[in-house]
């Protein structure tokens, strides 16, 4: 089992994929950097969160298109 994201989270992290999608990639390091430029995050350690979710649903997105 994995650790359960909140709901503030999981709000962010798909209001900031809407708007950016392009943007975001598939890599963590480069969405940290974006989700840091793209919103007024308070915390080291929610911005982490934020970017590992935007990573996950990248990847599930890119699946379900190809």
């Amino acid at each position: 089992m994995g650790r359960i994201k909140t709901k503030v989270i999981k709000r962010m992290s798909e209001e900031l994929f809407e708007r950016h999608r392009e943007e975001f990639k598939d890599n963590f390091d480069e969405n940290k950097k974006l989700v840091e430029q793209f919103a007024d995050i308070p915390s080291k350690k929610m911005r982490n969160i934020i970017a590992g979710y935007i990573t996950r649903l990248v990847k599930t997105k890119k699946d379900i298109i190809v």
